[in-house]
This record gives structure tokens, sequence and C-alpha cells, in this order.
């Protein structure tokens, strides 16, 4: 099934950038409320003991509780939040990027925050943690409420979630790889533009039936951390290159500027770099092995473009 449903997000934003937001914004909005409604009717079932102790002792083992497993959970669950870099990939088709892109990753940022803490905190307040280590915990938790009638409505939900940030994710990989393609990194079929959709859409085909095949045969688990240490590392490096380039190149024209350059990104690198060390040392491999590869392209074909 997850691959199908890959296969079908693929299918759309071949057809078009236009049809996909749209499609997107319904299935955000449906989440959202939905979202929103578990906050505040699962307040009124919330038990103060269930959150005390707000964070468990650690078991003795790294990662089992306790602040190293705050800082390890963290990093597992960081592919969540992957998808405010990927507003960013969609700055070719904004109107108005420069102050588009800003308010869309900084506004989301917020709500989401907010709302992630909110439904979290209200969540193990209904049903001890021990408890939510599950697939679906958010329909464990209205199970436990006994409103059976909002159950089906949050399970509908997760499903519209998880297909909205298929869509987006999809969109950002595609993005990439045409904005490197451009810059001679990649092969020329990456930027290849369909003549009616004006999409990328070799690179979109090649990237659903990929990661269709990942999401086919790979363990979630082990996906999900190789997912969060990428994405890690590759803040780690814009950190630094904000760093870099504001004393390489000073003069860029920036509509936007990252505030308190350099303690900003220092800090972002130094909490994503916390997290990445969290993660265990098998993801580091896989990470490595990866980035080999990556090496092996560019030095092989995009270095000399």
């Amino acid at each position: 099934p997850a691959a199908a449903v890959v296969l079908v997000v693929t299918a759309l934003l071949v057809v078009g950038i236009k049809q996909s937001a749209n499609t997107n914004t319904v299935l955000v909005a449906i989440k959202t409320v939905v979202l929103i409604m578990f906050v505040a009717l699962g307040a009124a079932y919330v038990r103060r003991d269930n959150l005390v102790p707000f964070i468990p002792p650690n078991t003795g083992e790294f990662g089992h509780f306790g602040w190293s497993g705050v800082f390890r959970g963290a990093a597992v669950m960081f592919f969540a939040y992957i998808g405010f870099d990927a507003v960013s990939t969609a700055a070719q088709e904004a109107r108005n990027p420069q102050r588009d892109m800003p308010i869309g990753i900084l506004a989301s940022l917020a709500i989401c925050t907010v709302l992630y803490i909110a439904v979290a905190v209200v969540l193990i307040g209904i049903v001890p943690y021990q408890r939510l280590n599950v697939a679906d915990p958010i329909a464990v938790g209205i199970d436990a409420t006994g409103l059976t009638w909002f159950s089906p409505l949050v399970k509908i939900s997760a499903i519209f979630g998880l297909f909205s940030t298929m869509l987006v994710q999809l969109l950002g990989q595609t993005r990439i790889f045409y904005t490197m393609s451009r810059d001679g990194l990649l092969p020329s079929l990456f930027g290849r533009v369909h003549p009616r959709f004006q999409t990328p859409y070799l690179s979109t085909l090649l990237t659903g039936l990929v990661v269709a095949g990942v999401a086919g045969f790979v363990p979630l688990d082990t996906l999900s951390q190789l997912v969060s240490i990428g994405s890690l590392f590759a803040f780690v490096l814009v950190c630094v290159g904000v760093v870099v380039l504001r004393r390489t190149a000073p003069d860029v024209p920036r509509p936007f500027r990252a505030p308190w350059v350099p303690w900003v990104p220092v800090l972002g690198a130094l909490a994503c770099i916390v997290q990445m060390v969290s993660l265990p040392l098998s993801t580091w491999e896989r990470l490595i092995i990866w980035m080999m590869l990556g090496l092996v392209v560019y030095f092989l074909y995009g270095r000399r473009r």
C-alpha cells in the first residue's frame, strides 16, 4: 500500500504544481482542524498524574528515557519537521518568493510547533506514555476518552496527513534535483520539463519509483532514522553556509537576512549535531555510505560540469 500511494502522489505531481498545491491545502486544512479538535476535546480527559514525572528517569541505557531519551526522541522524529525546508524548494513557483518564502517558513514553523506540543501534552495526559509506543498513538488516546464518534475522524485525518507529507516531500526532492541539473551537478534529464504540464516530469517519475521501492521494502524505523540524520546533516551545512557566505560574499543582495549572525546559525548547527549524535551507530553507518555514493556522483560527473 505504501508503494502504491507514493505512485499516486507521483502522478499528481507530474500533472502540475497548482493541482498538487490545491490538494495539499485541502488535506492540511482537514488534519489541522482534527488536531485542534483533539486538543480541545481531549483536554477534559487529561490526568495530572500521567504527566508526573514529565521526563521519566533514564533506565541506565543511553536514549532510554531521561534527557538522553529526549534528544534521541527529537532526532528520531525530526523527519516530521523537514516539510518546512520544502517550502524553499518551491521558490521557483512562487509569485513573490522574496516576501513569501520567509513568511511561509517561519509562520508554518511557529504554528506547527505550538500545535505539536499541545497535541503531545494532551495525549500523554490522557494515556500513560508506556502505552503510546504504537503506530497510531492519537487513535489510542481518543479510544481512551470514550469519544467513539471522533475516533474514525482521527484515523482518516492521519491518512490524509501522511498523504500531504508525501506530496510535499516528493515535490521538494524533485525541485532539488531540477535545480542541481540546471547547475550541472546531475544529468540534464533531471531538468527536462513536460511540454504540457510544465513540471520536471522525468525527475518526478524517477524519484517516485525509487521512493516507492524504498517505502515498500525498508523497515519504517530504519527509514525514519535515516531520513532524520540526513536532514539534520543538511541543516548543519546550511547553518555553516550562512556564516561562510556572510564573510565570503557580504555584498550579495539578501531580501531576507538571518538575524544575529553568527550566533543563530552556530546554535542551529550545534542543536542539529547534538541530535545526530543521539542516533544509533547503524544510522551513522548508513549516512556515511549514502554520502560516499553522493561524492562518487559528484566527482565522476558534477565536478567537471
